[in-house]
């Protein structure tokens, strides 16, 4: 998936955290929260060099590169999900569930593609979730339509949670 995609499914992880909470996603505190997703949405590519995120995170990325780690393996994983929930614990409990939520749905959608995804890091075995001749490719029109799908469904929960539920009221 690219960075537009994960961008829009950390924005909609950032959305359910925020209704989970009970905050209006019409707030500033929602408008923080959805910063925050857009930006941990993308930030597992930071292993992969070219990547927006690894070109705004360029030391990080270098520190990777020179470790070797490989494409949608260490930052895709559940131990590494594990580390940044350390890392993160200074941040506001809102905020904090926002970052791990939109993080996590990275490596999440990568499950849908043809590559896998080494979830269970250290160990080998690619994870995936659909058959290959299903799976989303990178880029695909598939993608776009994926794309398409969480932005229909985060524009939904805001309609939704600013009471413009006639909308759907009036079409049954």
């Amino acid at each position: 998936m690219l960075q537009p995609t994960h961008g829009a499914a950390g924005v909609l992880a950032a959305e359910l955290v925020l209704l989970q909470f009970d905050i209006p996603l019409m707030s500033w505190e929602a408008a923080a929260g959805v910063l925050i997703g857009c930006i941990a949405g993308p930030l597992a590519d930071i292993d992969k060099q070219g990547s927006i995120m690894a070109k705004i995170f360029f030391p990080v990325s270098a520190l990777l590169r020179v470790l070797k780690i490989k494409h949608r393996t260490f930052t895709h994983s559940l131990a590494f999900l594990l580390v940044l929930g350390v890392l993160a614990v200074p941040m506001p409990p809102l905020y904090y569930w926002i970052f791990l939520a939109a993080y996590a749905s990275h490596p999440l959608i990568d499950l849908f593609n043809e590559q896998g995804v080494q979830l269970l890091w250290p160990l080998k075995l690619k994870i995936r979730l659909l058959p290959r001749f299903m799976a989303v490719d990178t880029g695909s029109t598939g993608e776009v339509m994926f794309r398409w799908l969480l932005i229909a469904a985060g524009v939904w929960l805001i309609l939704q949670d600013a009471g413009l539920a006639f909308f759907t009221e009036n079409m049954r």
